[in-house]
């Protein structure tokens, strides 16, 4: 993934109503609407906490899942939180994301944070 149909989109917000108003609906609508081809969603943060506790979400996630949408979480941050096997439960891969993130940034991707 990295051309111009290509966005990562970062979520950091530990706050639901941004989830909900903003990221999540953005996110799934530029993929069922075909607004981006291939999409990336990366939890980080306290969104990981936020995520692992609000059923609402976890639904969301699956459905970017069932959607297409590759749905990434930061290792680091979900160990912080204690958090980890919540999130690969729903189907998130859950790796050290560091180094990913870095070659999104170099790449063709368009990146997006919340």
């Amino acid at each position: 993934m990295a051309d111009k149909n290509s966005l990562v989109v970062l979520w950091t917000s530990g706050d639901k109503e941004v989830a909900k108003k903003m990221v999540f609906m953005y996110t799934l609508n530029a993929k069922t609407r075909g607004w981006w081809q291939d999409i990336k969603f990366i939890v980080w943060g306290p969104s990981s906490k936020l995520l692992s506790k609000d059923q609402e979400l976890q639904e969301q996630i699956k459905e970017f899942i069932k959607e297409g949408i590759e749905v990434e979480a930061c290792q680091a941050c979900a160990d912080q939180y204690g958090v980890a096997a919540d999130l690969a439960e729903l189907g998130i891969d859950v790796k050290y994301m560091g180094e990913p993130l870095t070659d999104y940034l170099k790449s063709n991707n368009k990146v997006i944070t919340f």
